[in-house]
């Protein structure tokens, strides 16, 4: 019978996941945001603008012109970060995990094992999808929504991502691969 151990872990002995070269969003992601802020911006106005037609004294109060100054001043805010957050915000892939990196004055980093991974997804949105771009979900056991969402890739790329990921949570079987390899050479030689 083996006797149970449980020592200690030199924590300086583990690797520094800070020390891996993080790569940016696709600029372009910018602009995804940007387009959701204008969406939320006209919804705000025709709010007031249909406050403004159906109850035209409504802005001789002063309290109304100053929501409505507050909510374009936090909308204006909302930009502002936006934009600053946008170039904090990176990932990377390694032999066993990815690595998501956000957060402007929240920094959040989420590094997820290839083997918790259950499914992973790719998926674009309307402004995405025009601009050529995509994101990344990876799902762990236990959730409905995705544990990791990587956004603002290429599809190229995004594409690239989820094979590799899937291979990693799904490598082939041995007769896959035993299979794959004789069909080449029985194709070659026949060929020959």
């Amino acid at each position: 019978m083996n006797e149970f151990t449980n020592n200690p872990i030199d924590i300086t002995q583990l690797p520094k996941f800070e020390e891996v070269q993080l790569k940016g969003l696709n600029s372009k992601y910018v602009t995804v945001l940007l387009f959701n802020f204008l969406l939320l911006f006209i919804l705000v106005i025709g709010g007031f603008s249909a406050l403004f037609y159906f109850k035209q004294d409504a802005f001789l109060y002063p309290i109304w012109t100053a929501i409505f100054v507050g909510i374009l001043v936090v909308l204006a805010g909302l930009i502002f970060f936006t934009k600053l957050g946008f170039n904090k915000k990176g990932y990377a892939f390694r032999e066993h995990d990815a690595i998501y990196k956000s957060g402007l004055i929240s920094e959040t980093t989420t590094i997820i094992p290839f083997n918790r991974v259950q499914h992973v997804a790719l998926h674009q949105g309307f402004i995405s999808r025009k601009l050529g771009l995509a994101s990344i979900e990876l799902f762990t056991a236990g959730g409905s929504s995705s544990d990791l969402e990587i956004p603002g890739l290429l599809l190229s790329d995004a594409q690239s991502i989820k094979n590799l990921v899937s291979q990693k949570i799904n490598p082939p079987k041995v007769e896959e691969v035993l299979g794959s390899k004789s069909n080449e050479s029985f194709l070659t030689t026949e060929n020959e």
